[in-house]
């Protein structure tokens, strides 16, 4: 190997390690550069209407703040009241349980069973509990500082790339070498292309998954079903874990009006993911990324363990990313390319 490869190779050594000491930074950019994918995929359909690209933009981010801020207003607020509700209904609840066990001390329990502790002793064998809680809550505040310094850095990030993306493009294409560039411009099409189809099938399995939720929920009379409609399309963002997520509140708030009707709720989720899985997916998703389910998993536990809870949330468009780059790369520039050479035989 002459000098000037070891000189690249160990300069690409250097460079990978940096890469993954800052892996969270650019975990971060990463994330803008999804959202101002997604964003732009509205933005080039207010342009092809006639608006400049400057009153596109900035009405494209004014409908995205608008639809979160009254998804939060929606969500947050109804959800803090059942809250409230719950805790007030908790004494309640505690009493229960209480009478519960006295009775099954009184009427079942016999010498051969151990005593059933009251409620003041599960109490004191919480309290330890209670503190490591409350360290929890401080460490929890902690990262929720560094979780808003973050978002706003995203944010920034995300306007600058929809303001001007080419110089950030044409930087980054400078980090390859010259006879490379044109094939690396045409490989982050792809992966523009890829991210904004994924995109937009993502938001039509929330949307059809929100409608679902919310007619089922108006059915059978649960409270604040509009809210747990649009909670339910959000989650669905994170696939596999969202929906489980999605149903326990939905379930909470229907035990409280009746028991039945948490049963009946998780029925109704269950029947709605499995139409999504089998019928939704495939016809939808599977055109916009063909990504397969094995592929969706292993990336959502790679990424998460690689990158904690946000890997977990990018594992899908960084799945898509990936997925172009080894296709185009791998597969196509080097593989594809390789011809063996075929020594030739002499004849005895």
């Amino acid at each position: 190997m002459k000098l000037g490869q070891c000189l690249g190779l160990l300069a690409l050594i250097i460079s990978l390690y940096i890469i993954w000491k800052i892996r969270q930074l650019v975990l971060l950019l990463f994330t803008s550069v999804v959202l101002a994918v997604a964003i732009n995929q509205l933005v080039l359909r207010l342009q092809l209407s006639g608006i400049k690209r400057i009153w596109a933009v900035f009405l494209s981010l004014s409908i995205v703040v608008t639809f979160l801020f009254g998804a939060f207003l929606l969500i947050v607020p109804p959800f803090i009241e059942q809250f409230r509700q719950l805790l007030v209904l908790l004494p309640t609840g505690i009493n229960q349980i209480q009478q519960g066990i006295n009775w099954l001390e009184e009427r079942i329990v016999d010498t051969y069973l151990p005593e059933i502790p009251d409620i003041n002793s599960l109490i004191e064998q919480l309290q330890p509990w209670a503190t490591s809680l409350t360290q929890q809550a401080i460490a929890l505040f902690s990262t929720s500082v560094t979780a808003i310094l973050e978002t706003l850095l995203v944010i920034v990030l995300t306007l600058m790339l929809l303001a001007n993306p080419q110089p950030y493009r044409r930087a980054f294409i400078r980090f390859f070498p010259a006879f490379y560039r044109h094939r690396v411009d045409k490989i982050l099409t792809l992966c523009a292309t890829g991210l904004g189809n994924w995109t937009i099938g993502a938001l039509i399995e929330m949307l059809f998954i929100g409608v679902l939720s919310g007619v089922g929920l108006w059915i059978l009379q649960v409270p604040l079903a509009l809210a747990h409609a649009v909670l339910a399309g959000l989650l669905n963002f994170i696939p596999n874990i969202g929906p489980t997520l999605s149903v326990f509140l939905p379930m909470a708030i229907a035990f409280l009006d009746a028991p039945w009707k948490a049963v009946a709720v998780l029925i109704l989720y269950i029947v709605i993911q499995n139409i999504e899985s089998y019928w939704l997916t495939p016809a939808i998703m599977a055109k916009q990324v063909a990504l397969l389910p094995a592929v969706t998993l292993t990336a959502q536990i790679v990424f998460v363990t690689l990158f904690g809870a946000l890997g977990l949330l990018l594992a899908l468009p960084l799945a898509v990313v990936a997925k172009t780059w080894i296709q185009e790369v791998l597969f196509k520039d080097i593989l594809d390319e390789w011809q063996p050479s075929l020594s030739k035989g002499t004849g005895a």
